[in-house]
């Protein structure tokens, strides 16, 4: 068998004196798409910042435990933060393009990591980037244009463009089609499916029919503890927990 991708054990996240996740153990498998759901404040989102260190400005946060990314700590004191952001990239809620050019937003991350040796290798992976962002035909012909100018559902493929560009290993998703209209959220649907032949994808969506359509495995969030994980069909048709039940059938939760 392939192994995993990451890997969190006993992971327990802490803002102050208070606790955000409980616990949490679970595997990640590579170049397939893991979908994280559950109500608003179960620790999700918490969970997904955990995993490139995105808590890590937040002084008051606190990470006991471990996440192995191919096998190796992300929280030792030996991990280059920088290097380790561009293996496990983010896309967020609402789309961010830089006020840049379409070609700067996307080339931006390979100038901060010196990524190429001449300016056509630089326009090489960039177009290479649009592409299978699936974007390039849209914009080709106005690369010198602001990102700012698109829609918001080519925005937010721009922004899933510039993360790419700097060739990850994982890309972290945080309800990046909250804020898109059906269409647009088709397109990004089709785009998800078809990066994870090539990269780990773990998203946070509120959508269970997102999740259904797009992911391998689900795993379901609840007051901060991982109530339940497994292959996506299990889950949605016969999960093991009856609050995850609760949950996909939009029941009142019962009590933990």
């Amino acid at each position: 068998m392939t192994p995993p991708k990451l890997i969190a054990t006993h992971l327990n996240l802490f803002y102050g004196n208070r606790q955000a996740l409980f616990d949490i153990n679970v595997s990640i498998a590579r170049n397939q798409v893991t979908a994280l759901i559950g109500p608003s404040g179960c620790g999700k989102s918490s969970f997904l910042k955990c995993l490139n260190r995105m808590n890590d400005p937040i002084s008051e946060a606190r990470v006991e435990g471990t996440i192995l990314l191919d096998k190796e700590n992300i929280y030792s004191r030996s991990m280059d933060v920088v290097q380790l952001r561009a293996r496990v990239g983010m896309v967020f809620q609402k789309p961010n393009p830089f006020p840049k050019s379409i070609f700067d937003n996307v080339a931006y991350g390979p100038r901060i990591h010196g990524l190429f040796r001449s300016n056509q290798e630089l326009v090489e992976i960039v177009e290479k980037s649009l592409k299978r962002a699936g974007l390039w035909e849209e914009v080709k012909d106005r690369l010198d244009q602001q990102g700012t100018s698109l829609s918001g559902g080519q925005q937010q493929r721009l922004c899933i463009a510039r993360a790419i560009a700097v060739n990850p290993e994982v890309i972290l998703m945080d309800e990046p089609c909250s804020a898109l209209d059906p269409i647009a959220t088709a397109k990004v649907d089709e785009l998800i499916d078809e990066l994870s032949h090539r990269y780990t994808i773990v998203i946070v969506t509120h959508s269970l029919q997102q999740a259904a359509r797009v992911s391998h495995s689900v795993g379901y969030f609840n007051k901060g503890y991982l109530v339940e994980f497994g292959e996506t069909g299990d889950i949605f048709t016969n999960p093991k927990n009856a609050r995850t039940l609760d949950y996909i059938t939009g029941r009142t939760y019962r009590r933990t």
